[in-house]
C-alpha cells in the first residue's frame, strides 16, 4: 500500500514501522525526516514531482511510502472492558470522514471501531493521511455483518446507540454510562434497517440553522464527546 505525506512519515519512521520503499522528491528537504532515515535501511528511490503525482491522488508533500497493508484488530481486542466505548460505522463511503472520525475517536480515548468489509471505505493511504497517524493508536475492527456483530455486542451488555434525525431524541437525553456502541450511518442513507432496529436508543443533534443534516465526522465528533463526558463525569 501507497501512503504519502510528511506527518504520516514521521509516524511510520518515529515508530519504526516496516516499509518496503520510500520514494522522495528530487528537491524534498526536511531536516527531521532526514535524521529519521539516517537511522533506517529502507531502500530510497527518487522521483520528480510529476512522476510522484501518477502515484497517488493527493498532496504527497515530496514523500510517499510503500508500506504493508493496514492490520485489522479483533473485536475480542475492545469489547470487554465494563466501561468500553466503541464506535460503528454503518458503511461510509469517504475515507476523509473514516480519518476524521479515528482521529478524533483516538483522541477522546474511545475502546475501538467497527466497520464492515463490504460497500464502505477501508483504511486506506487517504484515511491514514486525515487521521494523521491515529489509526495506529486505536484498534479498528472489520466485520462481515454489522447486525451480527451488535447482537454479538448486546449479549457482551452493550447499549447500542444510533444516530438519525426521525424518531429520535435528543443525545443529551439518554444515559451513556456502561457499556456503549455509537452508530454513525452512511452519509447519504443513514443507518440500514436492520442496523435502525437493533438500536436501544436512536440520537439526534437538534438543528437550529436551515441545514437539517451534520457531515457524518462532526456528527460522530458531538457524539462521542457527549459519551465521554458521561463517562467521565
Amino acid at each position: 500500500m501507497l501512503v504519502y505525506g510528511k506527518n504520516v512519515a514521521l509516524e511510520y519512521l518515529q515508530d519504526r514501522k516496516k516499509v518496503r520503499k520510500i520514494y522522495l522528491q528530487d528537491n524534498f528537504k526536511d531536516e527531521k525526516i532526514f535524521s529519521l532515515l539516517e537511522k533506517t535501511d529502507f531502500p530510497l528511490v527518487y522521483k520528480t514531482k510529476k512522476e510522484l503525482d501518477q502515484f497517488v491522488n493527493g498532496l504527497h508533500q515530496g514523500i510517499i511510502l510503500d508500506v504493508e497493508d493496514f492490520s485489522y484488530s479483533s473485536l475480542d481486542t475492545f469489547i470487554h472492558d465494563e466501561e468500553s466505548f466503541v464506535v460503528i460505522l454503518d458503511h461510509l463511503e469517504d475515507p476523509h470522514n473514516l480519518g476524521a472520525i479515528i482521529r478524533t475517536a483516538e483522541a477522546a480515548g474511545v475502546s475501538g471501531i467497527i466497520l464492515p468489509k463490504d460497500r464502505g471505505v477501508s483504511v486506506n493511504a487517504t484515511v491514514l493521511k486525515t487521521s494523521v497517524g491515529s489509526v495506529h493508536h486505536i484498534p479498528v475492527c472489520q466485520v462481515t455483518n454489522l447486525h451480527q456483530t451488535i447482537s454479538e455486542l448486546k449479549k457482551q451488555g452493550f447499549w447500542i446507540v444510533g444516530t438519525d434525525m426521525t424518531n429520535s431524541q435528543d443525545y443529551r437525553d439518554i444515559d451513556y454510562r456502561g457499556k456503549i456502541a455509537l452508530i454513525i450511518g452512511n452519509e447519504g442513507s443513514g443507518m440500514s434497517r436492520l442496523v435502525r432496529e437493533s438500536c436501544d436508543f436512536i440520537a439526534r443533534i437538534p438543528m437550529y440553522g436551515k441545514v437539517n443534516s451534520l457531515n457524518a465526522s462532526v456528527a460522530a465528533g458531538i457524539m462521542i464527546y457527549e459519551v465521554i463526558r458521561q463517562k467521565k463525569g
